[in-house]
């Protein structure tokens, strides 16, 4: 008994400011279509540096052409253009696609262009992954309540940003749903809910040995139960 209250004590305190947190944001997200809240919408363009764009050019992707030698005897000359022709449009087709392949791709930015989005827009760009195509480069930065996106135009170099905030109840309800919080929070909802379990646990036990004085003990459990069941079964459809 001694240790299943020192157990207990000790899963609840751990699991305690959590359980506050998801009963709250329990209540807001079951309400969530009553609670109203207006986005704050923040919009900023920018312009490439020229040695930044250099970096962007989706034609520096793209493989230099097979070139014929230009040295060789009367038995190279005789090739006829048919031939050669023929011979470059074969080496084209694949240098296309390969082209294509390596400009339509996910990486990070590099970090010259992060440090320098970071500064010009006033919001951190971290290594994840961007959506790179032969015109623009794509980054969305989902958040717990919010999320931002920046689009980099190659050719041009114009640069689009928008970060949308939604709000601290949103953002207490994205860390309810573990939603774009990270592997950090990830591990912490993990950890929350072992916490979560022992005290339950802990807790269930201690009341079977104080159900022997206590005739209500297990009817008052058995009806957390019922309780639940009766709600899903007679009006859940």
């Amino acid at each position: 008994m001694k240790t299943l209250h020192q157990w207990h004590w000790i899963s609840s305190a751990l699991c305690l400011i959590g359980m506050l947190l998801f009963a709250a944001t329990g209540i807001t997200l079951n309400h969530a279509s009553s609670i109203e809240s207006t986005p704050t919408v923040v919009n900023r363009q920018a312009q490439l540096p020229p040695e930044l764009l250099a970096t962007m050019d989706p034609e520096s992707a793209t493989p230099t052409p097979a070139r014929t030698s230009p040295q060789g005897g009367a038995a190279s000359g005789s090739l006829s253009a048919a031939a050669t022709e023929g011979a470059t449009a074969t080496t084209a087709v694949p240098a296309a696609s390969r082209s294509r392949a390596a400009q339509d791709h996910k990486s990070a930015l590099p970090a010259p262009l992060r440090e320098w989005l970071t500064t010009t827009l006033g919001r951190k760009i971290d290594d994840r992954d961007a959506e790179w195509s032969r015109d623009e480069i794509y980054l969305s930065m989902p958040r717990p309540g919010g999320d931002a996106w920046v689009r980099i135009d190659r050719t041009t170099g114009e640069v689009e940003f928008e970060d949308t905030d939604r709000g601290w109840i949103s953002y207490l309800n994205d860390l309810h749903k573990g939603r774009h919080a990270g592997a950090a929070w990830s591990w912490f909802l993990d950890l929350f809910a072992v916490a979560c379990l022992l005290f339950s646990i802990t807790g269930l036990l201690i009341l079977k040995f104080h159900a022997v004085s206590r005739a209500t003990t297990w009817p008052i459990v058995g009806l957390g139960f019922l309780i639940p069941a009766l709600l899903a079964l007679l009006f859940m459809h």
